[in-house]
């Protein structure tokens, strides 16, 4: 909490002002080092701005300052010595630069003064070659977005959800570029979202297989019930997409709908299609939860079906051999007047009545099916 107290010390009214070097923050650090700035950019007029291949995000606004255009910075996992002079060139919020490097964020939008601090969760499919019950199916990473009229620092958690591609595409995009930080911030909603809409195909796939397991015609001798554990681990990966889709809604909502100064208008309307694929997708996922809901409780049964069936099975053998025992029981009796005691075919007859009475048996249980 440090850097916190250190960075509401720093911040003023006047956010545009340049503020001394903050401790971490090193501008003439060494190109070859190790850093947590992935990428950083100048653009204008839709074009990136030529200039030094190692650019300091303090030299970007210096250019931005003094020749227009917008400032793009790109990071991965910074510690707080790395971020906080970042934070106090741009003049970003103590408790969204708090949010930002230690990450494990729900996904929202939260405004600060002239800056939009956006939270992204990105998913990515694992691909298996068998779903096991200890699969990994999805992986969570994060992406957070400071905009402001004339600057995107770009903040990314996690191996996975790279925006090196997507920087490409939009500089080959001059003209969508042109619209300034708004159109980088609805570049990577859409590029977040349009992972989603992958994972929830590849995710269907998984929930299809299962399906057809859990109600296929199971081999002579093989036992039934036994896909729980993959249908809970499927159910538990689903439940962390649904954790990175469902409370983006509102952000994109709010995005597409309230008129906002730091949003171009042009761009809002492309939000609206982020939104809309964005609802297609919950609904999705909603649905893959309750599907695997069904799934689980037909598995549930077919396991309880399948235990009546061993059960009257066992009852039916019990049944068949109490005869005999109950025969046998009598017949060896050692009393004086026992009938058949002398009888020459006593001994034949009673093997013949319990051979007789377990066919009997046998049969009746087998016509009625629990044999």
């Amino acid at each position: 909490m440090s850097m916190i107290r250190d960075l509401r010390a720093a911040v003023r009214p006047v956010l545009r002002k340049s503020t001394p070097v903050q401790p971490g923050y090193d501008t003439t650090r060494d190109p070859s080092a190790s850093s947590a700035v992935v990428d950083c950019a100048v653009y204008r007029d839709g074009r990136r701005a030529q200039g030094p291949i190692c650019l300091t995000p303090r030299d970007a606004m210096r250019r931005v300052r003094g020749e227009g255009g917008f400032a793009w910075i790109g990071l991965h996992e910074p510690t707080e010595d790395e971020f906080a002079g970042i934070a106090a060139e741009f003049g970003l919020h103590p408790l969204a630069v708090e949010d930002a490097v230690h990450a494990h964020q729900r996904p929202k939008l939260e405004r600060y003064d002239d800056t939009l601090f956006t939270v992204f969760k990105t998913i990515h499919y694992v691909e298996h070659d068998e779903l096991t019950a200890t699969s990994e199916v999805v992986e969570t990473g994060e992406v957070m977005c400071f905009t402001g009229p004339d600057f995107v620092i770009t903040v990314r958690h996690g191996g996975q959800g790279s925006l090196k591609g997507l920087r490409h595409r939009l500089q080959g995009d001059p003209e969508l570029l042109a619209k300034g930080p708004s159109a980088v911030l609805h570049s990577i909603a859409d590029h977040v979202v349009d992972g989603y809409i992958a994972v929830a195909a590849a995710v269907q796939d998984d929930i299809d297989e299962v399906e057809s397991s859990v109600f296929a015609v199971p081999a002579k001798g093989s036992p039934r019930g036994t896909d729980a554990g993959r249908i809970y681990q499927l159910k538990r990966e689903v439940l962390e997409f649904k954790r990175a889709v469902a409370p983006l809604l509102r952000p994109m909502e709010l995005l597409s709908e309230r008129p906002m100064r730091l949003v171009d208008p042009d761009i809002q309307k492309y939000f609206r299609d982020v939104a809309d694929h964005l609802a297609k997708v919950h609904e999705q996922v909603v649905g893959f939860d309750e599907l695997l809901n069904s799934i689980l409780q037909a598995n549930l049964a077919q396991a309880t079906v399948a235990q009546n069936e061993d059960m009257r099975k066992i009852t039916s053998w019990a049944a068949i051999i109490a005869v005999p025992t109950m025969i046998c029981g009598v017949y060896g009796m050692n009393f004086d007047h026992m009938p058949e005691l002398r009888w020459e075919y006593g001994y034949p007859m009673v093997l013949a009545m319990i051979a007789g009475a377990c066919f009997a048996i046998h049969r009746t249980l087998r016509r009625n099916g629990w044999l």
